[in-house]
């Protein structure tokens, strides 16, 4: 699996955290999601995967909540993997993400997830703003760049 980020590091105990996100385009904007805290940071909408959740109940789930919207269409691209200390669960990841390409359909309401805000963007600033090369990487992949 293709790696991206900080290298392993041998002397960390990682806990396997699966996760979904989604690159979510009408034409050439992009919805992204702007976390503030812990780090002020773009990303992709999505996040980890709950124990006993499937992986695309878990991928709305996490869409809705960080953006509020809802999303059809979703088609797997890939997975990548990356080795993160997350400060707001004190905890060394090792991250499998499963990146998905969709449309989003219905904006329900605002995001629920504390600190996040839905973010429109062209795919080009998408690209610039990311914080995380691996979904910058499929981004790129996925529209051809």
């Amino acid at each position: 699996m293709r790696r991206f980020g900080e290298p392993f590091d041998a002397r960390q105990h990682y806990r396997l955290r699966p996760g979904a996100y989604a690159i979510l385009h009408v034409g050439n904007n992009v919805l992204l999601t702007f976390q503030d805290q812990p780090k002020p940071e773009f990303q992709l909408p999505g996040g980890g995967i709950d124990p006993g959740e499937q992986i695309i109940p878990a991928l709305h789930r996490e869409i809705f909540e960080e953006t509020g919207w809802h999303a059809s269409g979703l088609k797997r691209l890939g997975v990548y993997q990356r080795f993160v200390y997350m400060p707001e669960y004190d905890l060394w990841a090792q991250k499998h993400c499963s990146i998905y390409a969709g449309r989003p359909t219905t904006r329900l309401g605002n995001p629920i997830e504390p600190d996040h805000t839905d973010f429109w963007c062209t795919i080009s600033d998408a690209v610039m703003l990311l914080a995380n090369e691996g979904d910058v990487h499929f981004l790129k992949r996925y529209f051809g760049m």
